[in-house]
């Protein structure tokens, strides 16, 4: 994926079967292409897998994908600092579910003396942004 103006714009949601070597097909797949992986977050249940994937190089990651014959889709990406306490996350959650926006994805992407911040995949960007407020973190 292309950072635009030094900032993440989307994550790719990829299905994968729940066996050995699929997240090592997929990672070496990128990786081949030049391709960096800069946030991943992924769970399997039932037998299928979820990789969401944050890379540097949006039209290449797409190009890999495609190829592989990948079941994938994008989310569109905002950020949110958190403070590290019990209820945070419950704040900003319910602050996009009260602004009608559904959440896809959601890895971590750093952390700063007592601030994780939050990649969230969501289904309106600019609707996610107003409602975090304060919360947003700059650029996303």
């Amino acid at each position: 994926m292309q950072i635009q103006g030094g900032f993440w714009m989307h994550a790719f949601l990829v299905e994968l079967p729940d066996t050995p070597g699929s997240l090592a097909g997929l990672s070496a797949g990128l990786a081949d292409r030049g391709i960096n992986i800069a946030g991943i977050a992924a769970a399997t249940c039932g037998g299928v897998g979820t990789v969401g994937l944050i890379t540097n190089d949006e039209e290449t990651t797409r190009s890999v994908l495609s190829g592989r014959g990948d079941t994938f889709r994008e989310t569109d990406l905002v950020s949110a600092s958190l403070e590290n306490k019990p209820g945070t996350l419950a704040n900003a959650t319910r602050r996009l579910a009260d602004a009608g926006v559904n959440i896809d994805f959601v890895a971590p992407t750093g952390m700063e003396g007592n601030k994780m911040t939050l990649a969230i995949g969501v289904d309106n960007a600019e609707a996610a942004r107003q409602a975090l407020g304060e919360l947003a973190a700059v650029g996303m």
